[in-house]
């Protein structure tokens, strides 16, 4: 398995549109918010198949993980992890960025609090599905 950035945004979406659109019923108006030109984008590999991807925007020093899907047949083969460990990388050499923050869906908390992340604030509604945020200081 590959983990690296990436320019290939239609590999991205096809991604995001079969875990966020199709399994979890999320509209592809909430899904595909006009930002992806902004984000550095983050795309799993295995086989030479894109399995999973997620996003990065940098906020001030606050590095912004999200997006973060594997598709269903992949799950629990550690791609979602090697995926926030990359982003993780990428947010550690800019000097500027001294926190990740992602908003975990409430299935996921204890995944990445697996990974060093640290729940915080109230749950919230994203797109219809509970949410928290959480922290990790780089």
């Amino acid at each position: 398995m590959i983990v690296a950035r990436t320019d290939d945004i239609v590999a991205c979406h096809r991604l995001r549109h079969a875990v966020f659109v199709d399994e979890q019923g999320i509209t592809p108006e909430d899904e595909f918010d006009g930002r992806d030109g902004e984000a550095i984008h983050l795309l799993a590999m295995l086989g030479g198949v894109p399995v999973g991807t997620a996003r990065l925007f940098i906020i001030g020093d606050i590095g912004k993980i999200g997006r973060v899907c594997v598709l269903s047949a992949h799950r629990g083969t550690g791609i979602g992890a090697a995926l926030i460990r990359a982003a993780l990388t990428e947010l550690r050499v800019l000097p500027a960025v001294r926190l990740a923050r992602l908003g975990a869906q409430t299935h996921a908390i204890a995944f990445y609090e697996a990974l060093g992340f640290t729940a915080h604030g109230p749950l919230y509604d994203d797109a219809g599905i509970a949410h928290r945020d959480m922290d990790l200081t780089l």
